[in-house]
């Protein structure tokens, strides 16, 4: 019985192909959003000081104070928010920082909708109640999502990912001779990937944690590979790997060879 793959962080794509996405961390976002309020708020105050500039010229009638006031409020807190993550296709300052970006619950791109939910219902959780309201909606949701991402139906993805080392394995010795027989299927693109992962960073590994992952691996590709020899886990994984990228250079090149034929054919006629 194999091993049940986590798929809590993909979505379906409009042609039902999973994705592999990652939702930016509580932390992460929440110094994105500090930031963004700080911004905010130099808006804000910047917009007070040409306010009284402008009353000390003369300018502006004390009658009108107030309701320019609640405007100032309205163009700093929703409105620019609202432009910003809309022509951005869902970044901001803060996000660009760290490193998110507001996306909807399938992967797609958020729009103005979005972006005005999220502001309306920002005033709220995260200004008038100081980010408390947002804290604690985003501590107790599996993608940290606050009340106007709950509602406006988006969360904030992790769109920086850290640079991978490349691998290229080498077949063991020990398997040379399964590998002549062996019948390595297509795998999950989810499993195949934790697979080529697992390697990458197995030597960062403590040894307890590095062969129970290699085990679960082993035991997640049994209904893909026949026959299953007698090696060690982390041996086996890394042979499936070359039966997997020399199967699939194959394939390239029997495709290729094809191309080549049909463009021969075309070139006579």
């Amino acid at each position: 019985m194999s091993t049940p793959i986590d798929t809590s962080d993909e979505i379906l794509s409009g042609e039902a192909v999973a994705i592999d996405v990652q939702p930016l961390g509580f932390f992460m976002r929440a110094l994105g959003a500090l930031i963004d309020m700080a911004l905010g708020w130099v808006l804000f105050l910047l917009f007070l000081w040409l306010r009284m500039w402008l009353m000390g010229l003369g300018v502006i009638d004390g009658s009108i104070d107030s309701i320019l006031a609640v405007v100032m409020l309205v163009v700093c807190f929703v409105i620019v928010p609202i432009v910003i993550e809309t022509a951005m296709r869902g970044r901001s300052l803060g996000k660009l920082a760290v490193g998110g970006r507001i996306v909807r619950l399938d992967g797609g791109a958020a729009g103005f909708r979005h972006a005005f939910i999220r502001a309306l219902i920002g005033v709220l959780e995260v200004y008038m109640t100081f980010g408390a309201v947002a804290m604690l909606a985003g501590a107790f949701t599996a993608r940290s999502q606050r009340l106007g991402d709950m509602v406006a139906g988006t969360y904030s993805q992790r769109v920086r990912t850290p640079k991978l080392i490349s691998l290229v394995p080498v077949m063991p010795p020990a398997l040379a001779g399964w590998a002549q027989i062996a019948d390595v299927a297509r795998m999950p693109d989810r499993l195949a990937r934790r697979i080529s992962q697992f390697l990458q960073h197995a030597e960062r590994m403590t040894p307890s944690a590095r062969a129970r992952i290699a085990h679960e691996l082993v035991v997640a590709t049994a209904e893909y590979v026949s026959p299953q020899p007698a090696a060690h886990p982390e041996q086996l994984l890394i042979a499936i790997t070359v039966l997997r990228r020399e199967r699939e250079r194959r394939a390239l090149s029997i495709a290729d060879a094809r191309a080549e034929k049909l463009t021969g054919r075309h070139v006579g006629v």
